[in-house]
């Protein structure tokens, strides 16, 4: 380890404990103080499934949810997405790799790469929020499958363009008409061959937005279809759980304080 690494895990391990008695940290999902998650939170977020929107569109691709957008994950991605607690990309990026798992298990095939494509937001969101929070849960996705030996990459393949109505009351039909043009393909190098693409998300409600995604994608070379993973999908129409088959990479959830 050089001197510049040595000093950072220093300077580290010194801010943290005065951070904790600057601002306290709580559970994102319960309140309860000591971290940002909570083991007992964490667990809502380590049981992937197949989602299933209960009034989808056609077009809906095969989606892993790591867990129910209901409990404490849903304030545990609010905190995330709306109210700038930067700090939850960390676990929820664990929970968005295990969910990018769990959709691959049937499908991986060959040695080629795990593309990574984040849901692109539109430009009045990121101006409010003032940052692009499905790219960071991606990057923090992708930091988890490489640790797990997975060749795990971001790539950006969808822009985003136009406005859209507030989607409030529409249907699961009408939010996908209302979102109908807004994704493009990003100019670029092509998809490899070999690569697997996942669409990914934070949230999945209607579906709306995934259907209009995957079909802006070119379809993924390895697997003749798109996939997708999102943190938590609305309970409603879920299917069970995945099972985990032999051999399967276990992600390693970050650290969850």
């Amino acid at each position: 380890m050089d001197g510049r690494r040595v000093l950072r895990s220093v300077v580290e391990d010194l801010l943290a404990p005065l951070a904790d008695l600057v601002l306290p940290r709580v559970c994102a999902g319960c309140g309860g103080p000591g971290e940002v998650v909570c083991p007992r939170c964490a667990r809502w977020l380590t049981h992937p499934h197949l989602a299933r929107p209960r009034r989808h569109t056609e077009g809906f691709p095969p989606t892993v949810a790591a867990g129910p957008y209901a409990g404490p994950v849903k304030p545990v991605v609010l905190a995330f997405k709306e109210h700038g607690r930067a700090e939850l990309a960390g676990p929820l990026g664990a929970a968005l790799a295990l969910a990018v798992v769990g959709v691959c298990q049937a499908a991986r095939d060959g040695p080629g790469p795990l593309l990574l494509v984040p849901v692109p937001s539109s430009r009045a969101a990121l101006r409010e929020r003032g940052r692009d929070h499905v790219g960071e849960l991606t990057v923090a996705a992708v930091r988890e499958l490489r640790g797990s030996g997975l060749d795990a990459r971001r790539a950006r393949l969808l822009a985003r363009r136009g406005r859209v109505a507030d989607s409030a009351g529409l249907t699961a039909a009408d939010r996908r008409a209302n979102l109908a043009g807004t994704f493009v393909p990003r100019r670029g190098p092509g998809v490899p061959p070999d690569a697997l693409v996942v669409l990914v998300d934070d949230v999945v409600t209607s579906g709306a937005t995934l259907c209009e995604a995957a079909a802006a994608l070119p379809v993924a070379p390895a697997t003749g279809t798109v996939l997708a993973a999102v943190v938590a999908a609305t309970p409603a129409g879920a299917r069970p759980p995945v099972t985990a088959g032999p051999g399967v990479i276990t992600v390693r959830h970050g650290r969850w304080g």
